[in-house]
């Protein structure tokens, strides 16, 4: 399976159309805000001497807080523009990069093999991949886990489509960094309440541990409040 090319090559562009400058895309936040916490949740149940991956690492801000909590991190993503910024951020190669198409089961195996089990990063990818695709990323979380790694993943809920319809009926339209995503094509909070875990547990994961969150944005409201979008968080590992 593959992604369509309309799904590439809008993300193709929009990391082709995005500056070096931290947090330019709205997704871009901190890891202490991000990352940090999110190990907090993970840690507990992962084993810290088997790799990372970050899957849809976007410039690999989230990555490379990674390679200080784990034994290696790797950042893959699905656009080749997105893993030349990773590295460019990364002249220390704190982290590793590569593309990686997560619905390719070929490619994400092959992946499994050059490490082995690995524990998995995941924030935000499921709720605005296409459809038809969502279950084959859900499948390689679980394929990458194997039977020693343990995954966090976060998604944005159906109560984001609200956050982001309020910023974007602003005066003057949406800001700045919201249009960016809307004018590429991208589609986020398009995942119902059900559908994540539902796709979590048809991959043969199981859920550890799980809680409500939101996801802090890079992008403010006219009257400087900061965009955080609902999202849930979940602690995975293969099914026994």
């Amino acid at each position: 399976m593959d992604v369509s090319q309309r799904y590439r090559e809008a993300w193709e562009g929009f990391w082709s159309a995005t500056s070096d400058s931290p947090g330019e895309a709205i997704w871009d936040a901190a890891p202490s805000l991000s990352a940090v916490p999110h190990s907090e949740l993970l840690l507990p149940y992962a084993d810290a001497s088997l790799p990372v991956v970050d899957l849809g690492c976007g410039n690999g801000t989230q990555t490379r807080y990674l390679a200080t909590r784990f034994a290696r991190a790797i950042g893959v993503d699905l656009s080749h523009a997105a893993i030349a910024h990773a590295r460019r951020a990364d002249p220390e190669g704190v982290a590793e990069f590569a593309q990686l198409d997560l619905v390719d089961d070929d490619a994400v195996r092959a992946l499994h093999e050059r490490t082995g089990d690995t524990n998995v990063y995941m924030r935000a990818v499921i709720h605005q991949s296409e459809p038809e695709a969502r279950p084959a990323v859900a499948a390689a979380v679980a394929t990458l886990l194997g039977k020693r790694g343990r995954a966090f993943v976060a998604e944005l809920t159906p109560a984001s489509k609200a956050v982001l319809q309020q910023a974007s009926e602003v005066p003057g339209g949406p800001p700045e960094k919201l249009r960016r995503v809307f004018e590429h094509g991208l589609k986020p909070a398009g995942a119902t309440e059900e559908e994540v875990p539902e796709l979590l547990r048809a991959a043969g994961l199981t859920v550890l541990d799980s809680g409500d969150t939101a996801l802090p944005q890079t992008e403010y409201l006219p009257d400087g409040t900061r965009i955080d979008l609902p999202a849930r968080w979940f602690v995975l590992a293969a099914a026994l």
